[in-house]
């Protein structure tokens, strides 16, 4: 009996190292992990934007989310900067436009080239726009379309994707978190083979990305643009940068700021920011102080329910305000 066990025993073991075989799957010991080489993850762009970086900005429509995902690109492509984040170097670049009008994407990109005083090597920055194209734009959330933008973004660095409804049409109700699994993969896939991949969004009414949260899972950075308080629609591009999710990254690194998009006499455009989070918690903590809940701290400053919760949470972490000056939420009062 006992050496009918042992060959029992001696087969299911085969049969685990065939079937680990067969999956393609590689295990290692702690030890081997530690002493495994991995690349290092090369900065792109500031302290946010790595090599194997998996990011999403996300904006309500008409916020400016294309004019920032399009500057991050030509920076990351020329080696210059972008609002307060510098790349160093130049990396190649993929922007896949599955939405802008083509002549206003070649608006744009000039205006971008115009402005900068580096510009990118030859086929550094690389762009596939809808309009130029004789079929419908490849759908990400298939292994069509997968397969289709394989050998374009073969060389590129970072891949941008703007915007997901465009580019991943096909994987179900953006609030089923399923749909979101093939293109979480996909851009796993990616991260394995060195290369960044930022995502451009659209915000929710609720002010976080729009469809499942699921998103977020995989994702080391998540940032929001959103209108300030104060903000004129005849202002153009004019909005506030929170780092929702910064993976890695505290302090400084995170804190919110506004940027303004101008333009000079001679049509260069230029970047100016501020530090906005210190004026706008200030204004937060006193409305609290002054009995507001949080729906009137998201009516008066224009922000979501949501937003005015971070804001509010804000307030208490920089000690502006405590949790004593918070309302029952019961009686319709705020709690971050």
């Amino acid at each position: 009996m006992a050496a009918l066990l042992d060959r029992a025993d001696k087969l299911a073991k085969q049969l685990d190292t065939a079937r680990a075989e067969r999956s393609g799957l590689v295990v290692v010991s702690a030890a081997e992990l530690i002493a495994h080489k991995f690349p290092e993850r090369e900065p792109l762009l500031g302290d946010w934007l790595l090599k194997q970086s998996l990011c999403m900005v996300h904006a309500w429509r008409g916020t400016g989310k294309t004019y920032f995902g399009l500057a991050v690109a030509y920076a990351v492509a020329s080696g210059g900067s972008f609002l307060k984040w510098n790349a160093g170097a130049p990396h190649r670049v993929l922007y896949m436009d599955g939405e802008m009008p083509g002549i206003a994407m070649q608006g744009r990109v000039s205006d971008l080239a115009l402005s900068n005083d580096k510009e990118p090597p030859a086929d550094y920055f690389q762009l596939m726009t809808r309009d130029l194209q004789t079929h419908a734009m490849p759908d990400l959330a298939t292994i069509e379309g997968q397969i289709a933008v394989a050998a374009f973004i073969k060389d590129a660095d970072l891949v941008v994707v703007d915007n997901l409804s465009t580019l991943a049409r096909r994987g179900g109700k953006e609030n089923e978190g399923e749909s979101w699994l093939p293109i979480a993969d996909w851009a796993l896939e990616q991260r394995a083979a060195g290369k960044a991949v930022l995502f451009v969004h659209h915000s929710g009414k609720g002010g976080q990305q729009r469809g499942t949260s699921r998103r977020e899972d995989i994702l080391d950075v998540v940032i929001s643009l959103h209108h300030p308080a104060d903000y004129q629609a005849t202002e153009g591009a004019r909005f506030v940068i929170s780092f929702e999710k910064a993976r890695g990254l505290t302090g400084e690194a995170v804190v919110d700021f506004e940027a303004a998009l101008t333009t000079d006499a001679e049509h260069r455009q230029t970047w100016i920011t501020q530090k906005c989070a210190d004026v706008e918690l200030e204004r937060v903590a006193q409305l609290v102080k002054d009995g507001a809940t949080q729906s009137d701290v998201a009516e008066e400053l224009d922000l979501s329910r949501f937003q005015a919760g971070r804001r509010i949470k804000a307030a208490i972490e920089r000690g502006l305000i405590s949790k004593s000056d918070l309302h029952d939420g019961r009686k319709g009062g705020v709690g971050p």
